[in-house]
């Protein structure tokens, strides 16, 4: 096809058809190589109770909506093994727990149910795709929608989260359709678009609390309507003062209230109570409503008064304030360092990693073509210049406030919260293609395919591992643990991966013992991985014992190497030390000499008189830890899909990580980082 062609209307749809198409298979067909993500598991579990049970007391902190959405293929078929109202964590709420006994004890295999889930997300991506074609379209013609849906289709970041069963890319085609909707409603006054726009602001705060970061810009974009010189039409009312258009956006704001709590009580089977009727009633949600409301201060106070009322649902108001009380503090890494409160170059530094350096040449592209048709047009005049802020408008506020928010954020725990951003930029990108910029500012066509295709290859180069995607200036997937692990690296989602290596090692002859540390939820045993568990971040039970350590292969997550969500996170300290010296015996303190090791038998976990069987666990995890900041330091052997780090370590190694004296092991440490 030529490229003149591609501006020939009747060729753009079917091209973008087949764009949309592709991204469908890819995100969906990189998933089939991926073991479930860690809170796949509890978001269709929770999901498919709602229709199940029309009960919502499982999980209701991350969005009705995607939850159901995901699940409801399988639950319209059957019910798939859901445990019983009977079970241990139903009454007290335990999502994971019946989550565990959904996949794992059902009888069932989960995979095939999960696909599913997974392709109705994916089903939510082609429809954000389709929105921002339509979007770039408007504002700079076909090849520019194209242009900008090819950005969207191949981004590793939309690839990653576009088929995962999660509400991320919910909740980013809820964000961006609210925000083209009543951007519409506000130079369209008629009863339809404010119902349209009403609706869908309900349906975001359906699909995830950050929805409130709406509100900001609602009332933004409302104030730049009553700036505007154009007159307002609200119904049949005509307004052209500013207080006359800010008393009809305020009836509107309030239409879109009212409408938006009606969604809500919808998603919640119009029933005030969490707990079905039907059904033994929950003792609680998974933690104590009470103890949250006290926590977060006045919005519990304020939350308690609507719920006493019941004005709306409790399990959405619980969710509320669940999520008002973990964005307070949580443990979060970045760089090397640890935080609970997080740090306002978060986020910045994930949108430096993880997005394709292409795009970053795309954006200047992006800027300069702007700046220099700006400056030419406020040379002429300003009311051209404040035309062109006109229309992409809502695009750049959406832009500002989102920054700001997540740059304040105290939750640092993934690149995925960025995720409603890129739709936001792709459809910008599309600048690049405008005639009335090209015209000022050209930049050859072949050069912006070129970058294109490069930005598509970036990803597809990495395929199936999208989620641990780096950039060159992170050093690529092989070196992403070392700046941010949990959703923006590790999962739990390579298990699949981790047991083909294992099988070929096992085939050519390698007879070493394994040991396994992973993140998630996934079951190693579902893959038939024959591993010695080390101390895990996981829901699943298995045998709380301390492994023998002995010379073998170390397969440890990510998320668990740097020790995140362990009480011994960050450097470790004189006081771990201490601790860990307490619990061991002293016939394991003998330091590796050269050319001797101590027996492998000090390695053990065997009993020793005193306080041991009481303190195991806290010896099996300051071990760990110990062993992770050697291991951190060595760096690993060989790493599989961006997230399980692999160390092949001798009886020396093994040693010298657990039982060389503090001051040798610490110089030798800093010896290693010295050589980076």
């Amino acid at each position: 096809m030529q490229a003149a062609s591609l501006s020939d209307k009747r060729w753009v749809p079917w091209v973008a058809l087949c764009l949309l198409v592709l991204h469908f298979g890819i995100a969906v067909g990189s998933k089939v190589h991926n073991s479930v993500a860690a809170d796949e598991l509890v978001h269709y579990s929770a999901g498919f109770s709602y229709w199940h049970y029309n009960d919502y007391r499982l999980h209701p902190e991350n969005g009705n909506l995607p939850q159901r959405w995901a699940a409801l293929p399988a639950a319209a078929l059957s019910d798939a093994g859901f445990p019983s109202h009977e079970a241990a964590g139903w009454t007290v709420g335990g999502a994971w727990s019946m989550g565990y006994e959904f996949f794992y004890q059902s009888g069932n295999d989960h995979f095939p149910l999960l696909m599913t889930g997974r392709a109705m997300i994916a089903l939510l991506s082609v429809a954000t795709g389709l929105l921002v074609f339509l979007w770039s379209r408007q504002l700079y013609g076909d090849k520019a929608a194209l242009f900008s849906l090819v950005l969207y289709c191949f981004s590793p970041d939309t690839l990653a989260h576009g088929a995962l069963v999660t509400s991320d890319m919910a909740a980013t085609l809820a964000f961006l359709l609210s925000l083209g909707l009543y951007w519409r409603h506000l130079h369209d006054g008629g009863w339809r678009l404010l119902l349209l726009s009403s609706l869908c602001f309900g349906v975001a705060w359906v699909t995830k609390y950050s929805a409130v970061i709406l509100l900001p810009v609602f009332g933004f974009l409302a104030l730049l309507r009553c700036l505007d010189r154009k007159a307002l039409n609200l119904g049949s009312s005509r307004s052209c003062s500013f207080p006359g258009k800010a008393a009809a956006l305020s009836a509107s704001l309030l239409v879109h209230a009212t409408v938006a709590a009606g969604v809500i009580w919808l998603f919640y089977g119009f029933r005030y109570s969490a707990s079905n009727p039907l059904y033994p009633p929950a003792a609680d949600f998974s933690h104590s409503w009470s103890v949250i409301n006290r926590s977060i201060g006045t919005p519990g106070i304020l939350l308690s008064k609507v719920a006493e009322l019941r004005l709306l649902p409790e399990a959405f108001l619980y969710g509320f304030a669940y999520v008002l009380e973990t964005i307070r503090q949580r443990a979060a890494f970045l760089n090397g360092e640890y935080s609970t409160t997080g740090w306002p170059s978060f986020f910045l530094f994930t949108f430096l990693y993880k997005t394709p350096l292409s795009l970053f040449l795309i954006l200047l592209g992006v800027t300069l073509v702007h700046l220099r048709s700006w400056l030419g047009e406020a040379a002429q005049g300003l009311a051209r210049l404040r035309e062109e802020l006109h229309r992409i408008a809502p695009l750049v506020c959406f832009l500002l406030v989102y920054w700001v928010l997540s740059i304040t954020s105290h939750l640092n725990i993934g690149h995925r919260h960025l995720l409603p951003i890129y739709p936001v930029l792709f459809i910008l990108c599309g600048a690049l293609f405008a005639p009335r910029f090209t015209q000022r500012a050209g930049v050859r066509p072949a050069l912006k395919w070129t970058l294109a295709g490069i930005f598509a290859l970036e990803a597809l180069l990495v395929f199936p591992n999208f989620l641990s995607y780096y950039n060159p200036i992170a050093g690529g997937p092989a070196n992403g643990w070392r700046h941010l692990v949990d959703s923006s690296t590790d999962w739990g989602q390579n298990m699949p991966q981790l047991a083909n290596w294992l099988r070929e090692r096992r085939a050519a002859g390698d007879k070493r013992p394994a040991f396994l540390s992973y993140f998630g939820s996934c079951s190693p045993n579902y893959y038939g991985i024959v591993a010695e568990r080390l101390p895990c971040e996981t829901i699943l039970p298995f045998p709380r014992r301390t492994a023998e350590l002995k010379p073998g292969i170390y397969c440890i997550s990510a998320t668990m190497l740097q020790q995140v969500y362990s009480p011994y996170s960050g450097p470790w300290s004189d006081r771990f030390e201490e601790s860990y010296l307490a619990l061991l015996p002293p016939d394991r303190l003998a330091p590796p000499q050269a050319g001797h090791t101590p027996r492998n038998a000090s390695l053990s976990a065997g009993k020793v008189a005193g306080s041991w069987d009481n303190n195991e666990h806290t010896f099996d995890q300051l071990r760990f830890a110990r062993l992770c900041h050697y291991l951190r330091a060595r760096g690993p052997d060989e790493v599989l899909g961006g997230s399980i780090l692999i160390f092949s370590l001798d009886e020396l190694e093994l040693n010298r990580a657990l039982l060389l004296p503090l001051g040798p092991w610490r110089a030798w440490i800093d010896q290693v980082h010295s050589k980076d």
